[in-house]
């Protein structure tokens, strides 16, 4: 099998082992920020969901969580960014006691690299007054417009 080609079995070992993985993340130093980067649950939670409701189908997540390991290595080295989208959109926050959703200012920051012959993104996302966290890993693929091939990455970091 190629090496994104994959049976439920392997999901499933993929998908565990990238959950004890990332717990063991705690911070990487950023030298393009200079400054520390948290891994906190969104992160691993937007590798398997595009929305609160919506989860990832498996052939997006799959290749997402095998990667996952490549994230803090590729910001502990990063001096250079590659993109910068700003946006507004509604984030989940806890007030009073309730879950609200608030109208928020947030920035993602595009780090590309090629590790381990495996050319990635790896998006890091900054809601206005807030720090900075990992938000995706994503294998970078182009569309095949011809045979509609695999795209894993749409252009909208809020969604890859």
């Amino acid at each position: 099998m190629g090496k994104f080609n994959f049976n439920q079995e392997e999901f499933e070992k993929v998908k565990n082992d990238a959950e004890k993985l990332y717990e063991t993340f705690s911070s990487v130093y950023c030298p393009y920020f200079i400054e520390k980067i948290s891994f906190n649950a969104k992160g691993l939670r937007h590798l398997k969901f595009k929305s609160d409701q919506q989860a990832r189908p498996q052939k997006d997540q799959y290749p997402r969580l095998k990667l996952l390991y490549l994230a803090p290595q590729i910001l502990s080295k990063s001096h250079t960014l590659q993109g910068i989208w700003k946006t507004k959109h509604f984030e989940s926050n806890k007030t009073g006691g309730e879950w609200k959703y608030i109208m928020k200012d947030v920035t993602f920051y595009e780090f590309i690299a090629v590790i381990d012959n495996v050319r990635v993104k790896v998006i890091i996302k900054e809601v206005f007054g807030e720090e900075k966290y990992f938000w995706s890993i994503i294998p970078y693929w182009n569309i095949d417009k011809a045979g509609s091939k695999r795209i894993l990455h749409s252009g909208n970091p809020n969604l890859d």
